[in-house]
């Protein structure tokens, strides 16, 4: 039997990314995968820009960027003709207190080997072939049983394994929530001559057996992302040549012109959300947690933040001797956020609203969370629960002080305490007075404001809560 801290199964951009936030911390941890190699296609390909931020502080921003680009203008076909022009997100400038305006395209084949290759560099690893077939658990552990292989003893488990994730069926965990599209949509990586890169090509339905059809340049790649509608019972081919015979009917080009089919899938988009988030020492995260439509690129986002959630608060406990109850927070923050993502996702959907600042997950915060403490007398726009906005103190951004695993305390025109745990750094703020308020800023280590106060009285009680003595 092996033996670890946590055992994540999935290894999708949730577990790879829970993996990496625990490995900097120096949690022993094991992913697991139940394929033989990491999911093949582009499915969620686009990462907003508070993902953006996540994978700045975890070090694989340079790399997400380097593979990724910007989200090409999208021209709408008629007859063989450009007839018009169609913007998929509002526009967006950077500011100051947030560097990454709009969201980045990254096949998430290829957001998930920037994480692999993180999560080594860091000494962890991804076993695959390895497919949970029954968990058992007790008040010191679970223990995870496999298709075939070793068993696995670990302290936790988080579930990452998708929409249809076997440890969730496993715990008897349901899920609520409901049709949002009963119309099969098909997902398909291609190769294909006669369209150029620098544009979404979007060629509307034409009528009920000829539906809506989408082909995008997949950037830093040379293939394109396919999408397309069928009336509800079709039943997709996936083959090379149904694929073929789908673009030639929807579009003016010919069959031949989609030389290769690299990957292909389909679905029915629906909304739901589990039941509980956490049973007993197993966590539910990303997919496993919640499935969406993919419309407004929140799915793959929610889910990384899943795990940014989860990772310090694991460390919290695992590493710093904070108490086990800190754990009971991961659902009480993580699913209410995931409820308003399924909502929001199903609206975009619909039609209802755009793609905007809210598809950008720069608002989403804490305030309600009983992990939350403000108090100050005459609170500024930065509350305890938010976001912490970046900003430049010094020459210095606030970002390159937060990025790591520690907590940051946030002076502006306020003293601080005399003596803080050695896991605080400390950064003095006047330069960000207009962002911020006034007053003192804990800032937790996956970014958000725990703690905000006129004087430093309250810091430490609160920083002991999780173990920063």
């Amino acid at each position: 039997m092996i033996t670890t801290d946590v055992l994540v199964v999935g290894a999708g951009p949730c577990g790879l990314t829970l993996g990496v936030d625990l490995a900097r911390r120096g949690v022993d941890a094991l992913v697991v995968e139940r394929g033989g190699t990491l999911f093949p296609g582009s499915r969620g390909k686009g990462l907003q820009p508070r993902t953006l931020e996540v994978f700045d502080d975890l070090g694989v921003l340079d790399a997400i960027r380097a593979a990724g680009g910007g989200y090409p203008t999208g021209v709408i076909w008629q007859d063989g003709r450009r007839t018009g022009e169609h913007r998929m997100f509002d526009p967006a400038e950077a500011t100051e207190d947030s560097q990454y305006a709009e969201p980045l395209m990254v096949p998430q084949w290829r957001t998930q080997e920037i994480l692999r290759t993180r999560l080594e560099e860091l000494g962890g690893t991804v076993a695959f072939g390895r497919e949970v077939v029954g968990i058992a658990q007790d008040e010191e552990g679970v223990t995870a049983h496999f298709a075939s292989g070793p068993d696995v003893r670990a302290r936790y488990l988080v579930a990452a394994d998708g929409g249809r994730s076997g440890v969730r069926r496993a715990l008897g965990v349901g899920m609520t929530g409901e049709s949002v599209d009963p119309r099969p949509t098909l997902v398909a990586d291609l190769r294909i001559t006669g369209l150029d890169r620098d544009n979404w090509h979007i060629f509307p339905e034409r009528g009920e057996d000829d539906g809506f059809l989408a082909i995008c340049p997949l950037a830093g790649t040379e293939d394109f992302q396919a999408v397309a509608q069928f009336p509800e019972g079709t039943e997709v081919d996936l083959s090379l040549d149904g694929v073929r015979k789908i673009v030639a009917a929807r579009s003016h080009l010919a069959p031949e012109d989609v030389t290769e089919v690299r990957w292909a899938s389909d679905f029915r988009p629906r909304a739901a959300l589990a039941d509980r988030f956490r049973a007993g020492r197993v966590f539910l995260a990303g997919d496993a947690a919640h499935v969406h439509s993919p419309a407004g690129g929140q799915g793959l986002n929610t889910s990384v933040q899943d795990a940014y959630n989860l990772g310090w608060k694991l460390g919290a406990v695992l590493r710093d001797g904070a108490d086990a109850t800190l754990l009971d927070t991961y659902e009480e923050e993580r699913r209410p956020v995931a409820a308003e993502m399924l909502g929001l996702s199903t609206r975009v959907h619909r039609g209802e609203t755009r793609r905007g600042a809210a598809t950008r997950q720069l608002g989403i915060g804490y305030r309600e969370s009983s992990l939350t403490e403000e108090t100050r007398q005459t609170p500024g726009a930065v509350r305890a629960g938010d976001r912490a906005p970046d900003g430049t103190v010094g020459g210095v951004r606030l970002f390159d002080a937060f990025r790591g695993p520690h907590w940051t305390l946030v002076a502006v025109g306020a003293p601080t305490p005399d003596a803080l745990p050695a896991a605080v750094r400390v950064v003095h703020g006047e330069g960000v007075r207009g962002t911020y308020g006034s007053g003192l800023f804990l800032v937790r280590p996956d970014g958000h404001v725990g703690w905000a106060g006129d004087r430093a009285a309250g810091v430490v009680d609160y920083l002991s809560r999780f173990g920063q003595r």
